[in-house]
């Protein structure tokens, strides 16, 4: 079903592109209406070798949508009429010489009442991009602050985690409630081994057992 959704929004964005019938494999598997939109974005760019061009597209527009919150509601507004909104869209993004695959896609979510995905779309694209490029992403949750030691001492493990050709993108975040310890997201792992997740263990182990 989903396969055959995807299709469907290829020809959308462009026909020619689609006419063989086959989808250019995401690099990494997106889930959810917006990952249905960004996949066949991703693969009716890569066949026109646009890839990069519809990244910088969508880049430019969520700046405008970060500083733009009047435009972002307009967007997400569900009680203006389609045809409206879809001139509006188009004219915009005719302003920002937008290439046609960018334009396509707001008009097809536009069409399809998708607009209040919007952004959820930008997100996932630049996902599939990260991972087009071999990018690892990596956030680390710790309770302080690590010292440039543990900060290399981390990165040299995650490297573990890594295939060849991969290359780490690490953000780290502190946050005192987890007393101690890390958390640990990378790609689509999650790793808790904070002194919050143990205590958390230890008393619904001892609640259990009274």
């Amino acid at each position: 079903m989903a396969t055959s959704r995807c299709i469907h929004l290829v020809r959308q964005f462009c026909s020619s592109a689609a006419r063989t019938g086959k989808l250019v494999q995401a690099p990494v598997q997106v889930y959810g209406v917006e990952g249905r939109y960004a996949s066949a974005l991703y693969s009716a760019a890569a066949k026109k070798s646009k890839l990069e061009v519809v990244e910088k597209d969508l880049q430019s527009l969520q700046k405008e949508l970060d500083k733009n919150e009047d435009l972002l509601e307009y967007l997400r507004d569900p009680s203006l009429k389609r045809l409206e909104k879809k001139r509006a869209v188009q004219s915009f993004m005719k302003d920002q010489n937008f290439s046609e695959l960018t334009v396509n896609l707001f008009v097809t979510l536009v069409d399809n009442g998708r607009m209040n995905k919007v952004q959820q779309v930008l997100s996932t694209y630049s996902k599939l991009m990260s991972a087009h490029r071999g990018e690892v992403m990596c956030n680390v949750v710790t309770a302080k602050p690590l010292d440039e030691a543990s900060l290399k001492d981390l990165k040299t493990a995650l490297q573990g985690f890594l295939k060849k050709g991969e290359t780490l993108h690490l953000s780290t975040l502190v946050d005192p409630s987890l007393i101690g310890g890390m958390t640990v997201t990378i790609a689509d792992r999650f790793v808790d081994m904070s002194m919050r997740s143990k205590i958390n263990t230890y008393t619904s182990l001892i609640k259990a057992a009274v």
